[in-house]
């Protein structure tokens, strides 16, 4: 028999969320997830009416869901934010040319503004010329330098307050096993609080 969510008890449920222990079906799930930030924002406060928010967006799930539920909660809730996507184009052949595909089609879909900052235009090179010169070994580390102060040089051009990025829980345990493993106990305890 199949189990019926545990929200609205008229659908089937989809899911079971590890955090909750709740089984829901999909659009229950939604609205869950959807509350949950919604609830995190207010708590801690993130935003004021009429700040300029920089939604990092790759054209993966991660930023994708973000964009939408930023849009979404910001309507839903009123929060008076002027949102806007910034994606980075790091000059990696065949690996950032469909993802900047997904991200002008999130632009038109959820209609908010678009700055793609490329690693050319601001450094005056490419990650494939970086790998030229520094070969395959530690590209990963220059990479996510550069990309994340691509990210805030192009916040400063577009004069956003606040940047917001996407991040699922798998991120953020590899980021800790990472911390962990290097034996970085000042990034750990960044990561952990």
């Amino acid at each position: 028999m199949p189990v019926l969510c545990s929200c609205c008890s008229e659908k089937r449920a989809v899911l079971k969320r590890p955090k909750t222990g709740h089984s829901l079906c999909k659009a229950c799930f939604f609205w869950a997830f959807e509350e949950e930030v919604h609830q995190t924002i207010v708590a801690a406060k993130l935003f004021r009416p009429g700040e300029t928010v920089g939604i990092a967006a790759s054209g993966g799930k991660d930023s994708t869901v973000l964009a939408h539920v930023m849009k979404l909660l910001n309507e839903r809730h009123s929060y008076g934010l002027e949102l806007m996507l910034i994606s980075v184009d790091e000059g990696i052949t065949g690996y950032r040319d469909d993802s900047l595909e997904t991200v002008k089609r999130n632009q038109q879909q959820y209609e908010l503004p678009l700055k793609i900052v490329s690693y050319e235009e601001l450094y005056g090179w490419t990650m494939d010329a970086i790998v030229k010169q520094v070969g395959l070994k530690n590209n990963c580390t220059f990479c996510g330098v550069f990309r994340r102060q691509a990210l805030d040089r192009g916040a400063v051009m577009l004069k956003v307050d606040k940047i917001c990025t996407g991040h699922n829980a798998d991120d953020v345990a590899e980021t800790v096993l990472m911390n962990i493993l290097r034996g970085d106990i000042a990034r750990l305890r960044r990561c952990t609080a």
